[in-house]
C-alpha cells in the first residue's frame, strides 16, 4: 500500500495541444526527487477525457517508462463505458503499471447495484490492484459506502478515492473495508484531515506545484503528528483553494509552467487559465515555498 502524497499528475502539452513528452519525462524526474509517494497518470487532472485510447495508452506506457521502477505509477483508466474501462485497464496492466484508479462512470448516473457490477466486471476481466474513484461533484453519480464496502471484498479492489471532502466518510470506510483497504482523499483542502482520521494518503493536485511540502504534511499526519500535519498544511491553504479557481486543470497547468517544468499546452474544451486570476495563483504559489 502506498501511503502519502500521490500526485495527480498533470499531462503535459505543447501550444498545439500535442502531447509532450520531454515535459512528461521531466515531471516524473522532478516528482521522485521530490519525495512524492507515486504518480496517477491520465486521471481527471491528467485531461483523460480529451485523449484517444490510443494516446492514453501511450501517456501511460511513457510515464512507467520514465519512472522505471523509481515510483509506483497507478493508470487512471476508468470511463463511463465498462467496456472502455476494461480495454484501458488491460493496457495499464501490459503496460507494468502497479495499479488502475477508476473513476465512477459519469453522465450516465448509474444505481448502486450496475456501480457494483461495473467495478466487478473490470476486477474480474484484468488482474491488476483497482483502486475506485468517487468523486460525486464531477460524475453526478456517488458511489455510496455501503457499495464499497462489497467491492472491498473483491480481492484486486484495493482501494478508494474519496473526493467528496465528507470527513464522516473516512471514519465509515474505515469500519467497514478494514484496516488494509488503502482510503485516499481526493480533496487537497480536506486531505491533512482525512489521513488524521484514518486515511492512508491523498491522491493530490496541490502536489503537482508544492510535492515536498505535500509529502511533508502526508507524513505528519500519518504519524498522528496533528499539530504539525495542521501548521503544514496552513502554508499549503491558498494553493488548495486557488488551483480550483476555474476547473482543473486549468490552474495546475499554468502553475506547472510557472516553475518551468511545461509548455503552456491544454486542449479544448479547456483554456488556459484567464490573466485576473494568474496573480492570485503565483501569490497562492509563493506562500507555499513553491517560488
Amino acid at each position: 500500500m502506498v501511503r502519502g502524497s500521490i500526485v495527480a499528475l498533470i499531462t503535459p502539452m505543447h501550444p498545439d495541444g500535442a502531447l509532450d513528452y520531454a515535459s512528461l519525462q521531466r515531471l516524473v524526474d522532478f516528482h521522485v526527487a521530490q519525495g512524492t509517494g507515486a504518480i496517477v497518470t491520465v486521471g481527471t487532472t491528467g485531461e483523460s477525457p480529451t485523449l484517444d485510447v490510443d494516446e492514453h495508452c501511450a501517456v501511460i506506457a511513457r510515464t512507467i517508462e520514465y519512472a522505471a521502477g523509481r515510483i509506483p505509477v497507478i493508470a487512471g483508466t476508468g470511463s463511463n463505458s465498462t467496456h472502455e474501462a476494461i480495454v484501458l485497464t488491460r493496457c495499464a496492466r501490459e503496460a507494468g503499471a502497479d495499479a488502475a484508479l477508476l473513476v465512477t462512470p459519469y453522465y450516465n448516473k448509474p444505481t448502486q447495484e450496475g456501480l457494483y457490477l461495473h467495478y466487478r466486471a473490470v476486477a474480474e476481466a484484468v488482474d491488476i490492484p483497482q483502486i475506485l474513484y468517487n468523486v460525486p461533484g464531477r460524475t453526478a453519480c456517488d458511489l455510496l459506502p455501503e457499495t464499497v464496502a462489497r467491492l472491498a471484498e473483491i480481492e484486486n479492489i484495493v482501494g478508494i478515492k474519496e473526493a467528496t471532502g465528507d470527513l464522516a466518510r473516512v471514519v465509515r470506510l474505515r469500519a467497514d473495508c478494514g484496516p488494509g483497504f488503502a482510503l485516499y482523499s481526493g480533496d487537497d483542502a480536506t486531505a491533512c484531515e482525512f489521513i488524521l482520521n484514518g486515511g492512508d494518503g491523498v491522491i493530490s493536485v496541490t502536489a503537482n506545484v508544492a510535492p515536498r511540502a505535500m509529502q511533508d504534511m502526508c507524513q505528519a499526519a500519518l504519524a498522528g503528528d496533528s499539530d504539525r500535519a495542521r501548521v503544514l498544511n496552513e502554508r499549503l491553504a491558498a494553493l488548495h483553494r486557488d488551483l480550483f479557481v476555474q476547473s482543473n486543470p486549468i490552474p495546475v497547468k499554468w502553475a506547472v509552467a510557472a516553475l518551468g517544468l511545461c509548455e503552456p499546452g491544454i486542449r479544448l474544451p479547456l483554456t488556459w487559465l484567464g490573466e485576473e486570476y494568474q496573480a492570485r495563483v503565483r501569490q497562492a504559489m509563493a506562500q507555499s515555498g513553491a517560488l
